[in-house]
């Protein structure tokens, strides 16, 4: 818990159940804390300074979340999505980005944030950091999501991209995995400052589907490897 221990600045005077949750949060997204993992409530309230109660409501909206789970007489866990979860993570990512390209106004588009994005993506693949490769490809549907200017869409998208990270730390080959979007990323961004959002639509609908198959085929396949170890 030595590196939890740095992350009680973060909490600052007033410390909250929102800003535990926070925390939590980005370690899970990170690995730190992986699929399958019980989290303890003595380990991590000691290592961050907080009460058992302030710990148990951050865990109560992780679980809501769906990134944790509850075990009667076992604990709390980072949860295992199954393979439906997937697929219900991307019927849902398909429904809301490509609506969101669709209910664009009139071009030009704000593309700052696609094309930060694209950028550190490619600096993370020449560095071989096919980790931060993923992490650059969900800021990238993110910064496509807040094109639609609602923070409601935001905050269920978040959720979603949290959730579609648990299935990151299971997959065996994460180059095999991210590698071939770095180019569909690019075109997408470069289609969308052409202006033409049909085309812009299509070619996120089509990578959307390459991408839930990928994406299950990895997971089985992790997962399944996880079951033999």
């Amino acid at each position: 818990m030595s590196e939890l221990v740095d992350d009680r600045a973060l909490l600052g005077r007033t410390s909250t159940a929102e800003r535990v949750a926070d925390i939590l949060r980005s370690r899970i997204a990170d690995g730190y804390f992986p699929p399958g993992e019980r989290l303890s409530e003595e380990s991590i309230g000691s290592a961050l300074k907080v009460s058992r109660n302030t710990l148990r409501e951050a865990f109560r909206l992780l679980t809501h979340e769906r990134l944790l789970t509850h075990e009667l007489n076992r604990g709390v866990f980072v949860r295992v999505l199954a393979v439906e979860d997937v697929e219900d993570i991307f019927r849902t990512r398909r429904l809301v980005e490509c609506a969101v390209v669709r209910g664009l106004g009139r071009p030009p588009f704000a593309l700052d944030g696609l094309a930060e994005a694209v950028e550190d993506g490619q600096r993370a693949a020449r560095a071989q950091d096919w980790k931060g490769v993923g992490t650059a490809n969900i800021h990238f549907h993110g910064a496509l999501v807040a094109l639609a200017g609602s923070a409601r869409t935001d905050e269920l998208m978040r959720s979603v991209f949290a959730e579609l990270r648990l299935v990151f730390h299971v997959v065996d080959d994460p180059r095999r995995l991210h590698e071939p979007y770095l180019v569909r990323n690019r075109e997408i961004l470069e289609t969308l400052r052409s202006g033409d959002r049909p085309a812009a639509e299509r070619l996120l609908a089509g990578y959307l589907d390459d991408s839930r198959r990928g994406m299950i085929e990895a997971y089985e396949a992790g997962l399944g490897g996880a079951e033999q170890g």
